[in-house]
């Protein structure tokens, strides 16, 4: 690795960052290859064996089946764009600061609510398979950028002295 790429592993206040070292590693190329895996699985069925199974849902099940299909797309090309940016980054195709600007115009979106749970067992199981796997994939993606952009929430710290307390004035209030 070079004294530029170095550089770019750091983070704006100095620190190595260890989320930007990620992208350059074996796991975030098994990330990278179980993403586009998931995009690729998704579309042979949604294609194929998902077409004929949404013909043969009733009316108000087809809707559902699809507005969550395309969900799940939508959901899965802000993946793969996210992906194929940082791979972009690690193999020097891509400066970090072009990727934070590729990344402004395409971001990780919030997870949308789902429906009711009893709309989605109405689901073929195959696309609800697919659903929960791109829901836990886009969880993963959203923390690394989290950590990557330096928002990530701070962790709260235990106060033990705090802890004690409060227990104390809970055992008190139940004498009292």
């Amino acid at each position: 690795m070079n004294d530029a790429q170095l550089l770019e592993l750091l983070p704006r206040e100095g620190t190595i960052s260890f989320a930007r070292g990620f992208v350059r590693s074996d796991a975030f190329m098994i990330l990278f290859r179980e993403g586009m895996g998931l995009v690729e699985q998704t579309a042979a069925y949604l294609d194929g064996e998902g077409r004929k199974e949404s013909a043969a849902l009733p009316r108000e099940v087809a809707l559902t089946y699809a507005t969550e299909s395309m969900r799940l797309t939508t959901r899965l090309m802000q993946i793969a764009s996210w992906l194929l940016v940082q791979r972009a980054v690690a193999e020097g195709e891509m400066t970090a600061e072009q990727a934070r600007a590729e990344h402004s115009k395409v971001k990780i979106g919030d997870p949308m609510i789902p429906p009711a749970e009893h709309i989605v067992a109405r689901l073929p199981e195959r696309l609800r398979q697919l659903m929960d796997h791109s829901v836990r994939l886009q969880a993963r993606i959203r923390h690394l950028e989290e950590q990557m952009s330096g928002h990530a929430p701070l962790p709260e710290t235990a106060n033990p002295v705090q802890d004690q307390l409060a227990s104390l004035q809970a055992r008190l209030e139940l004498r009292g």
